[in-house]
């Protein structure tokens, strides 16, 4: 339970405020929680639409809090500690979050490692594929995702973690140039990520598996609604030439994404 946190043991390497024992109330935003289960968060307070997904040992911090009548509110804004996402936690979630023993720490990984571990994440999409899943906008814990939450997820199970959307993905990934009117496919590495969208952003995400071939979770309006396979060529069935006509470039996961440490409260606040 949230009500339950007393404080945090001392960590020489994150800023002095994650260092002093604290006494925590039930909505703090001077401290990190752990969610205990998988959680939905949302796009706003009204908690209607999903944003994101938790997964059970995800940490999280308060973001936005209005101290005069916190308790009260729907819900309660949060930022995920893995990758800066913002999203709304409803109060009748509170209970699946507890305080954090020791603050997120971001692991840096190697380009050889990450290389090592590629086989594993195209692994996990085929299993996931294997499940019965449907599309789902916000989805990031299965079986059902949406097309940037089932990348996520994937490196994250091996310890890589990428930022959420599909465009942030885009700008955190080495950048592959692919031009539809000559393609040449030979400059993809499997476990690429292929980014589709309009000429402005990326609004859509898959994973190479060679052969000019490509796995991603898509609607079901243009799309297989769930995860599947499909090429890259416009001689496809038709969502494969769907997502072709949309081929925006692919990138390299290269790093895994270092989340920004942000100071919750100034050193002069009481505790």
């Amino acid at each position: 339970m949230i009500g339950d946190c007393t404080q945090f043991t001392p960590d020489v390497s994150r800023p002095n405020h994650y260092n002093q024992p604290m006494i925590i109330d039930p909505l703090s935003d001077i401290v990190e929680y752990r969610c205990t289960a998988n959680l939905n968060l949302y796009d706003s307070a009204d908690c209607q639409a999903l944003a994101t997904q938790a997964a059970a040992r995800r940490h999280l911090r308060v973001s936005r809090r209005d101290l005069d009548h916190g308790l009260d509110d729907k819900a309660i804004q949060v930022q995920l500690c893995e990758d800066d996402y913002l999203g709304w936690l409803a109060r009748a979630d509170f209970d699946q979050i507890e305080c954090a023993t020791t603050p997120y720490q971001p692991q840096p990984i190697s380009l050889a490692e990450i290389q090592s571990k590629l086989s594993a994440v195209i692994d996990f999409t085929y299993e996931k594929m294997n499940t019965p899943n449907y599309y789902l906008w916000g989805g990031t814990v299965g079986p059902n995702y949406d097309c940037s939450g089932l990348m996520q997820a994937a490196f994250a199970s091996q310890g890589i973690w990428l930022p959420r959307d599909a465009y942030q993905q885009e700008t955190f990934t080495q950048k592959i140039d692919l031009d539809k009117t000559q393609l040449v496919l030979s400059c993809l590495h499997i476990g690429d990520l292929i980014f589709f969208g309009t000429p402005t952003k990326a609004t859509h995400v898959g994973l190479y598996l060679g052969e000019g071939r490509y796995i991603h979770s898509s609607g079901p309006e243009k799309g297989r609604n769930g995860i599947g396979i499909d090429v890259i060529s416009d001689q496809g069935d038709r969502v494969a030439q769907g997502y072709y006509q949309q081929l925006r470039g692919a990138g390299r996961v290269v790093s895994s994404y270092q989340s920004v440490v942000l100071p919750s409260f100034s050193s002069e606040d009481s505790i």
